[in-house]
């Protein structure tokens, strides 16, 4: 076996290991997490179910001019 081979094996093998350490938790608990998220977090992109956003301050114009600053 070549040296070059060698290495890419035991470089494939030290992967192998980082991913083996991973910490990992059961499919059923991270879909409860996300069905939890899911149903506690607003988007207001679907506004049938969310209603409509509320009013954005940064979007409001006072006074005249396109409230543009140049510096």
């Amino acid at each position: 076996m070549s040296e070059h081979k060698y290495r890419k094996i035991i470089e494939h093998n030290r992967r192998l290991k980082e991913q083996l350490e991973l910490p990992r938790i059961p499919v059923s608990l991270a879909c409860e997490s996300l069905i939890s998220y899911m149903q506690n977090t607003k988007d207001y992109l679907l506004p049938s179910i969310w209603g409509p956003p509320p009013q954005d301050p940064f979007a409001s114009q006072t006074g005249g001019g396109c409230g543009c600053s140049v510096m």
